[in-house]
């Protein structure tokens, strides 16, 4: 059992400090997507993006991480959760 919020884990709080990092975040996707797109994303873009949002349903909604990377002439957005 944990002692935290519904749902965390006692590893939640390592988990996430790991991937606050961008070279961990692109570590992980080059190691573990193997999908042609990933040699495309520009690394050099890799910014935290805010985890906590409003669901269409109006429930608030707090995921782990999330990044975003340029793909192209997009952002794609990598939750980790």
């Amino acid at each position: 059992m944990s002692s935290g919020a519904a749902g965390s884990h006692p590893h939640d709080a390592s988990y996430k400090l790991l991937f606050s990092h961008p070279a961990m975040v692109a570590d992980l996707l080059i190691g573990f997507v193997h999908e042609e797109w990933v040699a495309e994303l520009d690394f050099a873009t890799l910014e935290k993006y805010p985890g906590s949002y409003v669901s269409d349903d109006l429930r608030p909604r707090a995921d782990d991480v999330v990044w975003r990377v340029r793909w192209r002439e997009r952002w794609l957005y990598v939750y980790l959760l």
